[in-house]
C-alpha cells in the first residue's frame, strides 16, 4: 500500500472539541427540550450534521436552533478548544515528509477556520471541505472525493482518520483505508464495531501506516 494522501476529519479527531460540543449540545437542548437527554444521549448527535440533529425534533425550528447552538458554539470557542497530544508534531511531520492532506468536516467553515487558526494547524491543509460546501454530508463519499479531486488523490493510496462512525462510513464508500481514533468520545468499542481498517492510540502511529520512515 502506498499511501501519499491522508484526509482528516476535524473536531474530535485533530482538536478537542468534546467540551465545547457538548457545552452547545446542553445549551441549546436545555432551551428548547429542558431534560429531554442525557449526557450520554448527547454524544450521540456528534459527527452528524447540526441541521440533520435539529430537523429530527423539530423541522420548522431546526434553522433557528442551529443559529442558538452556534451563537454558543462561536462565543466559547477560544475558551474551551485544545489539541490532542501529539496532533502538531506530527501533521507537521507528515507536511514535511511531502503528503497530501486535507480536512473534511461536519462543521461550518468559519469555526473550521478558527479551530485551525487556535491550534496553528492552518499551515498544513491547503485543502478543507466544510458541511456547506456539498450537497451530502458525511457518510456519504462527497466530501472526501472532493478533496481527493482538488489534491490530484486517488482512494488506493488514501486514508481517512476520524473519531465518529460517519468518518469511518464515509471512508469506506469512498474506497480509502480507515483510520479510527482511539481518543473518540463515543468510546473506542463503538468506533471499533463499523471496523475502521486501523485503530490509533496517539496520533504518531499515523506516521508508520502512512509509510513514514522514521
Amino acid at each position: 500500500m502506498n499511501i501519499d494522501t491522508i484526509l482528516f476529519d476535524l473536531d474530535g479527531t485533530l482538536i478537542n472539541t468534546n467540551n465545547l460540543i457538548m457545552a452547545s449540545f446542553k445549551h441549546t437542548f436545555e432551551h428548547y427540550y429542558p431534560g429531554m437527554y442525557t449526557d450520554k444521549e448527547l454524544v450521540g448527535f456528534i459527527g452528524e450534521p447540526l441541521y440533520h440533529t435539529f430537523e429530527k425534533h423539530d423541522k420548522e425550528r431546526a434553522e433557528e436552533m442551529v443559529k442558538f447552538y452556534r451563537e454558543h458554539n462561536i462565543k466559547n470557542h477560544d475558551l474551551l478548544v485544545t489539541e490532542f497530544d501529539g496532533v502538531f508534531e506530527t501533521i507537521k511531520t507528515l507536511s514535511e515528509k511531502g503528503y497530501k492532506m486535507a480536512i473534511v468536516t461536519s462543521k461550518m467553515r468559519n469555526t473550521v477556520e478558527m479551530g485551525l487558526k487556535l491550534t496553528k494547524l492552518d499551515q498544513f491543509f491547503p485543502v478543507v471541505i466544510t458541511v456547506d460546501e456539498v450537497e451530502n454530508p458525511k457518510p456519504h463519499p462527497e466530501q472526501l472525493n472532493t478533496a481527493m479531486e482538488k489534491l490530484g488523490s486517488k482512494p488506493e493510496e488514501s486514508l481517512m482518520v476520524g473519531d465518529s462512525q460517519y468518518d469511518i462510513l464515509a471512508g469506506q464508500n469512498a474506497g480509502v483505508k480507515t483510520v479510527g481514533v482511539s481518543w473518540t468520545i463515543k468510546g473506542r468499542e463503538f468506533l471499533s464495531s463499523y471496523k475502521p481498517d486501523y485503530m490509533l492510540d496517539h496520533m504518531s502511529e499515523i506516521l508508520p501506516i502512512a509509510g513514514v520512515n522514521k
